[in-house]
Order: structure tokens, then sequence, then C-alpha cells
């Protein structure tokens, strides 16, 4: 018998562009004793924890934590790209599931430095070196290398395929902004128009600017989960419940096309599989926080959850289905685009985001009866974690 597994704290920190921020460690502890306070837990009764972040040594996870307190619990430290928080959580999720213990603690953290992200390791092989081959073949230009060319081929991919108008890569940037606007946590403030956006510097020809990019960021967040059982023995009753989490890597079909080189292939198998698992469709989802790192990815994830049919973003975009009003609220937060992006911290941050709504504590940017949340948390390379959550 597998255990229920339900979600009782969290908490994240507001997080800050390079240079403004605190270190990683005080971040992480702050968001980790808010995690602690939220749930009504004795740091004494998690049992284990799992750290991520992508640019740090080994071990900064101990490090935080042990700035919360030092009980001798096994820590993982755990690197899986821009889907790490998402990682951490599963593995949390699946220690508790499986009964193995009865209270877990999931939390990451980044501390980036300015400027397009950048590998630490030129010195060997570079794990997307068969991607960014194969992105090679199959590109409309010769712009730089790094994470923009995946989501920026892609976004070309998508609009030759379709005809859309590239207008809609705008309209995504202006939409979430507004969102970002009743944010507290989110880096933005400051409203869009697509003009703006349209006639901001262009970073990858032809269609991406400046403003349909997340920034660099630094922050944390965390997440802590227990059993059903822990949950009522502690008497807590604002429990949200992991109904299903599912996630897919890479498969051959991955290196078919610039859309599925930026994941949307992992996407849609681990959508796929967390409906079978949960019983329950797109159709009954009430609010989205998705992985939104530039906008083409919003686009391209839209159809890959199965929110729209594919070919069909750019009507979903138009009719305002992705904001409030519409079918889905899509990433309420800001999302990746105004909220920002510490990679580590980001699957836990959208965690929370998703844990607030669902009690009804999102203030401002409340989803109205919010009861049934997704999530979706991709890094290339590949992971692409997708989870439902269920209001208790």
């Amino acid at each position: 018998m597998k255990n229920t597994v339900k979600i009782i704290g969290v908490n994240m920190v507001k997080f800050m562009k390079p240079g403004a921020n605190e270190p990683y460690e005080v971040m992480a502890s702050k968001a980790i004793q808010g995690a602690i306070k939220d749930a009504g837990i004795d740091f004494r009764e998690i049992k284990q924890a799992f750290a991520s972040y992508v640019y740090g040594d080994s071990t900064c996870g101990q490090a935080s934590l042990y700035k919360v307190g030092m009980t001798g619990i096994p820590v993982i430290n755990v690197n899986n790209n821009c889907a790490s928080g998402s990682s951490a959580l599963y593995l949390a999720r699946q220690a508790v599931e499986s009964g193995a213990i009865d209270c877990a603690l999931a939390f990451g953290f980044e501390e980036m430095r300015p400027g397009a992200l950048k590998s630490k390791w030129d010195d060997r092989t570079s794990p997307l070196k068969a991607f960014n081959d194969r992105l090679d073949e199959l590109a409309q230009n010769s712009a730089p290398q790094g994470a923009i060319k995946f989501f920026g081929e892609a976004g070309a991919a998508y609009i030759n395929k379709y005809g859309a108008n590239p207008d809609i890569f705008a309209k995504v940037a202006v939409k979430t902004r507004n969102h970002a606007l009743n944010n507290p946590y989110s880096i933005f403030n400051k409203p869009l128009t697509v003009e703006e956006v349209l006639n901001a510097p262009v970073i990858y020809p032809p269609y991406i600017t400046r403003l349909m990019a997340c920034p660099p960021s630094c922050g944390a967040a965390a997440a802590i989960v227990c059993s059903d059982e822990f949950a009522r023995k502690h008497g807590i009753h604002n429990a949200v419940e992991i109904i299903s989490q599912v996630m897919a890597t890479d498969t051959e079909e991955s290196y078919k096309n610039a859309i599925n080189i930026a994941g949307a292939d992992m996407t849609r198998r681990a959508a796929k599989e967390v409906y079978e698992k949960a019983g329950i469709g797109p159709e009954d989802v009430d609010v989205v926080e998705l992985h939104d790192c530039f906008t083409p990815n919003e686009v391209i994830t839209y159809e890959g959850l199965g929110l729209c049919r594919e070919g069909e973003a750019e009507t979903f975009i138009n009719n305002g289905d992705n904001t409030y009003g519409g079918k889905y609220v899509v990433n309420p937060s800001g999302g990746l685009m105004s909220k920002g992006h510490p990679l580590g911290a980001t699957g836990l941050a959208q965690c929370t985001e998703l844990v607030w709504q669902l009690r009804g504590h999102a203030e401002k940017r409340q989803v109205k009866n919010a009861r049934i949340a997704l999530q979706h948390n991709l890094g290339l390379g590949g992971a692409g974690v997708v989870t439902m959550y269920k209001k208790n």
C-alpha cells in the first residue's frame, strides 16, 4: 500500500537580481524555517532532506540546512538543471509514499551571476552536446549557443509549423507580467505592452526579444511533505495532496525536431501519465504554474499539457484562456518571466504558489474556487516533471 502524500508547509524568499541577494545558505535557511513554521511541526520530525541547486559546490545543501539545525538526518543534493527543485520534491514525495519515512523536506536555492546561463565546466564534454549538435543541423540561423538557442529555435519552428502570428510570444509576456503585479515575491512589478515587448532588443532572431526571457535570479523555496497519517496525528487540516507526479526524461523522439529538443516530448509524456494516474484530465485543472523560461516555451507547453489542442495555442492566447476569466489561470505568480528563475528554487517556488492557491492564501492573485492545480518544471538535458495537486 502506498502512502497518500500531503504538503503541510511551504515558504519562499522574495527572488532578487544577482548582487541584491543574501548568500545562498541564508536564503535557503530562511525558506526552510518558514516552511517549518507553516507546517507547525518540530524540525526534528523531518527524517530526510533533499536540496536542489545547480551552481554550487557539493554539500551546499548540508551547509544550508545546518544553519537551521543539525539533527544528523540524510541530506541528498540534487542537480537536474532547471528541474532541480521539482526533482527534489519528487524524491521527497517518493520517500514518503514508499513508507520509508513519514516526513521529508525538499528545498532549493540558487545564487546566480548576471548575464546568460553559462557552463562552469568547459574542459569536458557538455551534457547538452548531442542536443546542440542536432539543433545545429536544424537551426535556421547561427546565433550563439546556450539555453536561448533551444527555445528560440523551438519558437521559430512552432511559428513555421502552424503559421501562428509571432506576436503570441509578446502577448504571453504581457499576460505574465500583469499577473506578477499582484505578487510581492516577484522581481518585476512594472506592466508591459505588446509593443514594448516586440520593440525590445532582439536577443535571438527572428522573434525573441529581451522581454521574452526570464532574468538571472537568486532565491530559495522549501516544502515539507508527509504521510496522511502524520498529518492527522499532528492535527493538520490545511494540507494539500500530491495526487500524481511523473518525471520524464528524453527518448530518441526528443531529437526529432526543435520543439522536442526544447522538452516538448518530455512534457507530453509526463502530462499524459499524470492524468492517467490521477484519473483527472486537463479539463478539471483550475490553476497552472509552468516553466516559462522563455515565452515560446509557455506557448509550446500549453499544448504539451493538453490545455489546448496541437496548433491551437494562438487561439487559446487570443481568447484569454490562459488568464483570469478564461479556462485556466497560467502562472498567477508571474512565472519565471517576471517572478524570477533561480534554477534550484524554481520548482519549489511553483509548488509554494500552488499550495497557497489551493489554500486560498494567494491574496490579490487568488484563483477563485481553485481545487486542482498543475505544475510543470523543465530541465534540458533532460528532465520534465509534472505534478498534480488537490485541495484537501
